[in-house]
């Protein structure tokens, strides 16, 4: 007898549906475990073939999980905020808002097909404001924070300002922006705007000039991993590197709080090491080099110390921050002799 699939695959997803096999209900009876997978793009016709080659994977393990006993939590979601949406929206000439909704049922009516055990009363849309204002609620927590290094956390900027008006920045020990120091005069003495440039030295939202991957065709600033040799990789679109004002976190106050906490989480080897590598700690020493011929100087960090002796000359690229002053560095590349201690 043939093995008819589409009627025996409709059924038994109808069934899943209707019953609401895979919903997720509390029971402390029952060990916990999560699967996470990354949210689809909605910003296209339909799932590709790399979408489902890693669901199917964690699928079998969610499934296998639940048959070991365990209370397993499976949701599903859709990245359908951002670059990826808005370009498909601009594409077909129609408002992100009608393509996005439109994309997700695709999606949601590819994903049924395949079968997977997906909680769907837990799904998530990053473009629904129930969610974002999440992220909103974050950035504005960040925004109105600064990182104490003495009590090592984030605290409220009101105790920073009233810090300033009592000694002004002398007794402050914080992660912040390279500034001019200040007494408690000097900030009283500030206007708004100073007042304001100076907080923004300090805290964990804050806004300054950044080189960026800007693409005038899309219109928005890229991520490095959005850009391949000069080349949007959405579009096609030619990328230059342009300084602009952005928004930037201050994560590398958290650097060794992230480091240490990686200990207490049962993961891999392998997985721990990759999130070591992205928080991208280093520890080493800011030594000054002496340009021969020259009166200017040069700071460079190094994890090794140990092996300058072996330095007989440095080669800086024009867009090195801070070292403006030196003749033909905004023109190319240029080999800078130093001098021998």
């Amino acid at each position: 007898m043939d093995y008819n699939f589409k009627e025996i695959e409709r059924k038994w997803q109808n069934a899943w549906m209707q019953n609401k096999t895979y919903k997720v209900e509390p029971d402390e009876s029952r060990p916990k475990f999560y699967v996470l997978d990354m949210f689809p793009y909605p910003s296209g016709a339909g799932l590709h073939v790399g979408h489902p080659l890693g669901y199917i994977a964690s699928d079998i393990y969610s499934r296998y999980k639940r048959l070991c006993g365990f209370n397993v939590l499976h949701p599903m979601g859709y990245d359908a905020f951002g670059l990826p949406a808005e370009q498909y929206a601009i594409q077909t000439g129609q408002h992100p808002a009608v393509t996005t909704d439109r994309n997700i049922a695709r999606y949601r009516e590819q994903l049924d097909k395949i079968g997977f055990s997906f909680d769907w009363d837990r799904e998530m849309r990053t473009s629904d404001p129930d969610y974002y204002k999440w992220t909103q609620w974050a950035f504005i927590r960040m925004f109105n924070h600064w990182y104490n290094k003495k009590t090592d956390k984030a605290e409220p900027i009101e105790s920073l300002i009233a810090e300033f008006e009592k000694t002004g920045d002398s007794s402050i020990d914080a992660t912040c922006n390279e500034h001019n120091s200040f007494t408690s005069t000097d900030w009283l003495s500030m206007n708004e705007k100073e007042k304001a440039d100076m907080l923004m030295n300090y805290r964990i939202a804050y806004q300054a000039d950044a080189t960026v991957n800007w693409c005038p065709a899309l219109g928005t600033v890229l991520a490095n991993d959005e850009v391949k040799d000069g080349i949007s990789v959405r579009g096609g679109y030619a990328v230059e590197q342009r300084k602009m004002k952005q928004w930037l976190l201050r994560v590398t106050a958290y650097a060794p709080r992230l480091l240490d906490g990686l200990n207490k989480l049962e993961w891999s080897d392998s997985l721990k090491e990759m999130q070591r590598n992205w928080i991208g700690r280093s520890e080493g020493a800011e030594i000054a080099f002496k340009i021969k011929g020259m009166k200017e100087q040069f700071l460079i960090f190094t994890t090794r110390p140990d092996t300058l002796w072996g330095v007989t000359f440095m080669v800086l690229a024009p867009e090195v921050n801070g070292l403006k002053t030196l003749p033909l560095l905004n023109k190319k590349r240029m080999s800078i002799p130093i001098l021998k201690r």
